[in-house]
């Protein structure tokens, strides 16, 4: 099977933190923009994405970049040989948050396996806007007002978890906070921070939960918590159909909630109960068809299958009717580490429907301990 190419997204914001400087308090709207560059302001957010992509240059080959024309991001990757596609190019010079927000709706159709941006929390509200949580995204600090958990300490920092994710080392996913504040009021000497939503973020792995004796993970707790945390999924989603696939892990699952499983097969749970074990094809897509599903997937076989081994009831019809968001991925750390840094792998008998499913997976590691890891 082909190696796949990881795709990184990257949008600059060219005139993020220009007002810092020259005391203006932040860089939103058109006549601060206008006012910090008649002062004399300079320009730093390429400067900034330059440093966070230069640490990837190493690995020439393994990735490549879709990005906004010119000082939205092309320029930055010009200037570094880094190749890649325009996938977006502004109206106007003077680009606003609105381009932001056209140039993530451009990634997140193109289904790259990172949005990486640069601004400050301005732009993480017009990508939250676009993204939600769709994909995950990294941001490289360049704005005067950096409030929002979705960004990295700094560039650099930002280059070696990208780095990671690039390399195939797993790396944590949490949910992080955009916040911004209202710059009017922050003129005036008030600090009025306002929620805006949340974005999915890679972050260094971290071991947090179930972890016993120098890293190692006591795998029965380990799947104890990945229980934990499907079960609480279903009961924060009662008219939810789970597909239960096959494995070792999800039979787990299933004993924690006292359900019978068909180890070799696949069962489907609906309000904690079993109503239909070991399933056909033909049966999963009747059952299923017009409700609200999800399937729980696990790791088979010993080059990484989460599909097309051992759960061929998971019909490419099946698999495009619910879509990539409703597959939860779970594994232990350890499983996964297991796989020396290859990718999960898809074979769902589609060609053309592992292309399209190919790229970041959430992997479900604990309770509420998640990784983002490659499947091709």
């Amino acid at each position: 099977m082909k190696q796949s190419i990881f795709r990184l997204g990257v949008i600059v914001n060219p005139y993020a933190g220009i007002g810092g400087a020259l005391a203006l308090k932040g860089s939103d709207g058109a006549q601060i923009r206008a006012k910090a560059l008649a002062m004399g302001a300079e320009k730093k957010a390429n400067e900034k994405m330059a440093k966070a992509l230069s640490i990837l240059t190493a690995l020439s080959g393994q990735f490549t970049v879709l990005t906004a024309h010119g000082e939205m991001g092309a320029s930055v990757c010009e200037s570094l040989g880094i190749p890649f596609d325009v996938i977006y190019t502004p109206e106007t010079a003077q680009t606003e948050g609105h381009d932001s927000e056209q140039a993530a709706k451009a990634m997140v159709a193109a289904n790259v396996d990172l949005l990486l941006f640069a601004g400050g929390d301005g732009t993480a509200r017009n990508i939250c806007n676009t993204v939600g949580s769709r994909i995950p995204v990294l941001g490289v600090p360049a704005g005067c007002k950096i409030h929002s958990g979705v960004y990295c300490v700094s560039p650099s920092a930002a280059g070696q978890v990208v780095s990671q994710m690039i390399s195939g080392e797993l790396v944590s996913e949490m949910d992080a906070e955009v916040r911004d504040i209202d710059e009017d009021a922050f003129r005036q000497g008030k600090v009025i921070a306002k929620h805006f939503g949340e974005m999915r973020v890679p972050a260094e792995l971290s071991y947090i939960q179930a972890v016993k004796m120098g890293g190692r993970e006591d795998e029965a707790l380990v799947l104890d918590d990945i229980a934990a945390h499907i079960s609480e999924l279903m009961d924060e989603e009662p008219e939810t159909y789970f597909v239960m696939g096959s494995g070792s892990t999800v039979g787990a699952i299933m004993d924690y909630l006292g359900l019978a499983n068909t180890l070799l097969g696949v069962d489907v749970v609906y309000q904690g109960k079993l109503v239909k074990s070991d399933v056909t094809a033909a049966e999963l897509i009747a059952l299923t068809q017009d409700k609200p599903c999800k399937v729980v997937l696990t790791v088979i076989g010993g080059q990484g299958h989460i599909l097309g081994r051992g759960n061929q009831q998971l019909s490419p019809t099946f698999i495009r009717q619910i879509g990539k968001q409703n597959m939860l991925v779970v594994a232990t750390k350890q499983k996964l580490k297991a796989l020396e840094g290859k990718p999960l792998r898809l074979d769902s008998g589609d060609s053309d429907l592992d292309t399209s499913l190919a790229g970041a997976f959430t992997v479900i590691t604990g309770y509420r301990d998640k990784v983002l890891y490659h499947a091709i």
